[in-house]
């Protein structure tokens, strides 16, 4: 028995991967990987390798066995079909008998677009009868403190989410609830709404980015289309930059406050605080 992890090398994966070498053996953890190169340093701890790419359905015969517990973790190349991407992984665990797949979703309350795919794969999932686990995760820190040199260089915050509130958390929580459900027991068909302890809304966030860095840093709200162009205009492909925009209207309507303390409880302490992923956003 393998737990196997899709995406390995990815923001979330090397989370997971990690979480997972403290908790098993390497020899029972594969990392499915589309760059050897990239997990090399994964190989070379003892972790196994297996180079498979969603988008060629070939690359995962063999992948699973019979009995693994599986981490499905969302595609990222949201104009190549994601669900199909998905359904491939999919497909690939029910024919080898896994014993659950577990696949990272979005919250179930979030109608922004970014939440068709994983809605569709969702239904995907129940329809295959296979065992599984929804991790619903919530927003993460880093989708905001990893991009810091443009809102330092401007003083500004500029979204497009209103008075909205988030329970984000760390892409570190995420993987630890996900590694406490591979490695765990009584996760059999269960969803769990994932989020942060402390919902703050980007006004707080341009505080503490005030107060961390001494910089006057201000909370711009803009209309949804306003920062869509803001987007376009930094280089990002306009149909992405619909979907971030899409994310703030959600954001506004308190859609990305998640409330269920699932995420503390599984992984058994505290979500981080956004002061915290701020301060190492700096330190970086």
């Amino acid at each position: 028995m393998s737990i196997v992890v899709t995406g390995a090398t990815g923001h979330l994966g090397r989370f997971v991967i990690e979480g997972l070498l403290e908790k098993v053996p390497a020899d029972q953890i594969t990392a499915v990987v589309r760059s050897e190169e990239k997990a090399a340093g994964f190989a070379a701890r003892g972790v196994k390798l297996a180079i498979a790419d969603y988008n060629a359905p070939e690359t995962f015969d063999g992948v699973f066995s019979a009995g693994d517990k599986v981490l499905l973790i969302s595609g990222n190349e949201f104009d190549k079909g994601r669900v199909g991407q998905h359904k491939v992984v999919l497909d690939a665990a029910k024919a080898a008998g896994v014993a659950l797949l577990a696949y990272t979703s979005a919250p179930g309350s979030l109608s922004a677009a970014l939440a068709d795919d994983h809605r569709g794969t969702e239904a995907a999932i129940l329809e295959s009868g296979v065992t599984y686990a929804l991790l619903r995760n919530g927003w993460y820190h880093e989708n905001y403190t990893e991009n810091l040199a443009p809102v330092l260089e401007h003083g500004a915050v500029v979204q497009a989410a209103g008075e909205g509130r988030i329970s984000a958390a760390s892409r570190a929580d995420y993987a630890a609830a996900a590694v406490a459900v591979l490695t765990g027991e009584g996760h059999e068909n269960k969803t769990y709404e994932l989020g942060g302890d402390t919902a703050f809304g980007f006004a707080e966030y341009a505080a503490e980015l005030s107060r961390q860095t001494g910089k006057e840093i201000a909370y711009n709200a803009v209309p949804g289309e306003v920062y869509e162009g803001i987007l376009t205009g930094a280089g990002l492909p306009a149909p992405f930059a619909s979907i971030l925009a899409g994310v703030d209207a959600s954001i506004e309507k308190g859609e990305l406050v998640v409330a269920t303390g699932d995420l503390s409880r599984l992984t058994g302490r505290p979500t981080t605080p956004i002061a915290e992923s701020i301060a190492a956003a700096l330190k970086g």
